[in-house]
């Protein structure tokens, strides 16, 4: 503009409004660009905050809950209350406690007949009542529970009507292990496992570990299912493996099945069960081993004892270690006492004496099965105290039970052996990550 005034004065007067109206003209323009541009990042920021409110508004609105069950029963509109039976309570005192008719109490108690013994109901079980929750507080249902998996429903609402339920069973694989120090059964209660668990495990070695020479530092590993009912621990299923070390050796039990049956096999497919078990008894201790020379308590002096003494508690039950016959059920006037001898395959004999008494029925001739009760153990004839007096025989010639080699029974078939091979390399690695308990 200064330099415009120089040259011409009044052109450039003219010229310079002309100029400064388009100027702010210009000016206006982009001042009105501007204000739209604002206006409308404005309107968007508006409309996304807003958007942003409506959907925080529908995250925080309520959801319907759903419906809640009892014993298989809808129960949300009903009032609940839950308890257990009194000592020396029955059935119609139940009901009479909740308000219900004595008509009501024997119609039910009639359509109970056939479906549960109402004289079984026992104190201290719980029980569930459903009612209306209203004022009258009216029993629409009562479950009674006859044990931690079965219930007695009776239905009042409407119509009368009684039946029995069950709870769902849950099955989670699970797995334990242990170091023994005196016993089997001792390590697992020690570990607050299942002491059933321990019954099992030695029906499961029988024909394999002697669980009456087990020793301080053998060790157990298993894989097994826990049932639980309601999240609560119901029991066990089965063991599905174990590997048991004794004496530094691993022992594998694979639980397979092959033509619909269940057993157990070595790594190497072999069927842990045998012509024999390993003792004819359980839980015990070894108080005699087979000997030529050993001092006899009774007669006082040294005599063999070809045998092997299982000290137990009088009436424990004696088990035939397999299958034979009966040849002698007797009275041994030796010192032996009441006394079975069993003959078996391949020129085996056992003989199992100083017994309390007999199995019932049990008679000369009879053909006996594997593990099947002969006996019990007692203290008859030249003994001190209760005990079996276990004996072997081959060919006539007396042997070791505890160093006893029995023939295994049929291994796993070669069309399944590519199957449980498959299992087999699929379960012994989680067996060996398994690190030992040492409660």
């Amino acid at each position: 503009m200064v330099k415009l005034k120089v040259v011409a004065n009044g052109f450039i007067k003219a010229y310079s409004l002309d100029l400064m109206n388009a100027y702010f003209e210009l000016l206006l323009g982009i001042r009105r660009i501007q204000y739209f541009l604002f206006l409308s990042v404005w309107v968007v920021m508006a409309v996304y905050m807003a958007s942003c409110g409506r959907l925080k508004e529908k995250e925080v609105v309520p959801q319907p809950q759903p419906p809640q069950y009892v014993y298989g029963i809808q129960s949300d509109s009903f009032f609940i209350i839950n308890d257990t039976v009194r000592i020396n309570q029955n059935f119609s005192q139940i009901l009479a406690s909740l308000n219900v008719d004595n008509q009501t109490a024997y119609n039910l108690t009639e359509k109970t007949d056939g479906i549960f013994d109402l004289r079984k109901i026992r104190h201290g079980q719980p029980y569930t009542a459903l009612c209306t929750r209203d004022s009258l507080r009216l029993l629409q249902y009562l479950i009674y529970e006859i044990s931690t998996t079965d219930y007695l429903v009776f239905r009042l609402k409407d119509t009368l009507e009684v039946y029995k339920g069950e709870k769902e069973v849950t099955i989670v694989v699970d797995t334990a292990s242990g170091y023994i120090k005196s016993s089997l059964w001792e390590s697992m209660t020690a570990s607050g496992l299942n002491p059933g668990l321990a019954a099992e495990m030695s029906d499961i070695y029988a024909w394999s570990i002697d669980f009456f020479g087990i020793q301080p530092g053998d060790y157990y590993k298993l894989i097994y299912q826990s049932l639980l009912v309601e999240g609560k621990p119901l029991g066990y299923g089965e063991i599905l493996a174990a590997q048991f070390n004794h004496k530094e050796k691993d022992y594998f039990a694979i639980l397979f099945t092959q033509d619909g049956k269940d057993d157990y096999f070595d790594e190497k497919g072999q069927s842990l069960k045998k012509a024999f078990l390993k003792a004819p008894l359980k839980f015990s201790r070894i108080s005699s081993r087979f000997t030529n020379s050993r001092y006899h308590p009774v007669l006082k002096r040294y005599r063999a004892h070809h045998g092997v003494d299982y000290a137990a508690p009088s009436g424990t039950p004696v088990h035939s270690i397999g299958d034979g016959t009966v040849i002698a059920r007797a009275w041994d006037s030796k010192g032996g006492g009441n006394y079975v001898k069993i003959k078996h395959a391949n020129s085996y004999t056992t003989t199992y004496m100083h017994l309390k008494g007999f199995a019932q029925g049990l008679k000369t001739g009879n053909r006996v099965q594997q593990g099947q009760l002969i006996g019990y153990v007692g203290s008859t004839g030249l003994s001190t105290g209760p005990h079996l007096d276990f004996r072997v025989h081959h060919g006539g010639t007396p042997i070791n039970p505890l160093k006893m080699i029995s023939p295994p029974s049929d291994p796993v078939k070669p069309a399944y052996m590519a199957a449980f091979n498959k299992e087999k390399d699929k379960i012994v690695p989680v067996l060996q990550k398994i690190r030992v308990n040492t409660n």
